[in-house]
């Protein structure tokens, strides 16, 4: 299958990763959710897979994001979240036409998006990593409600990608977070294009 949910997961909650600046990232950790100076307005994705998450902010050195979070949210939550979401690209599969997709699209509180996953060296995998969107309703709920904890990751992101440039791959892979496939309802596989 190409288009998996992967993550570290409990039998009650899932990890997803973010990247910030410290002036957003040390206030949320302190509060154990997401305060001021971050915008409730403004969609946020959060993303389950480790490694996309270093590729996308450059192993926590691109600007705004050089701070990784790992923030633990209620499975059942993150599944209500994958119940109301749309895919951010046409499928025809899912869609009669371009237009009723984009109507579910405006009116969706949540956005899918595939990209291929990373490998240790930050080189594309044949499988696809889930970024998940949220805006509006489904913001509210993710800073009000399901947050269980969030932790300051950046020196494990540091430790592996130094270990990784030393070619110490075994003692990167050790730290790594181990990520599973995760075991997605029927129902929800389908709405979002895991196949």
């Amino acid at each position: 299958m190409t288009h998996q949910v992967r993550a570290v997961f409990t039998e009650e909650t899932i990890t997803v990763y973010q990247a910030y600046p410290s002036g957003i990232a040390v206030p949320a950790v302190k509060a154990g959710t997401f305060v001021a100076p971050l915008k409730r307005t403004r969609m946020t994705w959060i993303k389950p897979s480790f490694l996309w998450m270093m590729y996308r902010s450059g192993w926590a050195t691109k600007t705004d994001q050089e701070r990784i979070l790992s923030i633990e949210i209620t499975r059942e939550r993150f599944e209500w979240a994958l119940s109301q979401a749309c895919l951010s690209h046409f499928d025809q599969k899912r869609f009669s036409d371009k237009e009723s997709w984009r109507a579910e699209l405006e009116s969706s509180p949540v956005r899918i998006q595939w990209d291929p996953d990373r490998d240790l060296n930050l080189n594309p995998l044949p499988h696809r990593a889930i970024q998940i969107g949220l805006s509006g309703e489904a913001v509210t709920k993710y800073l009000d409600d399901w947050i269980v904890g969030i932790a300051d990751v950046t020196q494990v992101a540091g430790d592996i990608h130094e270990a990784v440039r030393d070619g110490h791959r075994d003692e990167a892979e050790a730290i790594l977070p181990h990520e599973q496939v995760y075991p997605l309802p029927d129902h929800i596989a389908e709405r979002i294009g895991s196949q």
